[in-house]
């Protein structure tokens, strides 16, 4: 009987050894799996974020509004070479032409930085050639002028050219607003969608004004 008791403690002691053996392997599997578990997330983060990201829409603001401020420019500098032009449509002019020279040179600044060629010259205005549209002004829903439309403006005279300048105007600042409202809802590159703000809040003032002037002529 001694000899059976101590052969059945033996044994038992054996399968401890084993059930011992069996949960350090595990044990030892998951602290050698688990440096790996835990680094793998931080290399995904490792990249920083990009300072300069910008998405399809802002690259679309800037190569549309760049020409469309270039021909406000346009405008004005017809006005300002006029005689007769009642002295408040011509502040507001200068003031247009002051306000959207420089921000022309800021958005081809950023095409340049994004490594997007320049906006394209304005030859045939955008909208000219749309189906249904001919040469009515404000053809295209940016609010750009037709080609008729800046003839027009360049062959009128005293009154009549201050009229024609503000409704003209009017219009391609509506424009100008929805563009930036896109830009708003859309862009992604923070500068571009604080420039939009500032247009589409600049530009609906000078619509206002330019209403009350066209009122007053």
């Amino acid at each position: 009987m001694h000899n059976k008791q101590i052969a059945v403690a033996i044994a038992a002691a054996a399968v401890l050894v084993t059930v011992g053996a069996c949960s350090n392997s595990e044990s030892s599997t998951q602290s050698s799996a688990s440096p790996a578990a835990t680094s793998a997330p931080s290399s995904t983060n490792a990249a920083p974020a990009d300072a300069q990201a910008h998405n399809e829409t802002d690259v679309t603001f800037a190569e549309g509004m760049i020409p469309h401020h270039q021909q406000a420019v346009e405008m004005s500098d017809m006005l300002l070479a006029k005689e007769g032009i009642d002295p408040r449509v011509v502040s507001l002019a200068q003031e247009i032409k002051a306000a959207q020279a420089p921000e022309i040179e800021t958005m081809r600044g950023w095409l340049t930085q994004w490594g997007v060629a320049g906006a394209p010259p304005m030859t045939g205005m955008p909208g000219h050639d749309m189906p249904g549209h001919g040469s009515m002004p404000g053809m295209s829903g940016d609010g750009m002028m037709s080609p008729d439309d800046m003839a027009a403006l360049q062959n009128a005279q005293g009154p009549e050219a201050s009229r024609l300048f503000l409704t003209q105007m009017i219009e391609h600042h509506k424009g100008a607003i929805s563009m930036s409202q896109n830009e708003i809802d859309n862009g992604e590159f923070g500068p571009a969608i604080e420039m939009a703000r500032q247009i589409s809040s600049s530009q609906q003032d000078e619509i206002t004004s330019m209403e009350q002037l066209l009122q007053s002529l």
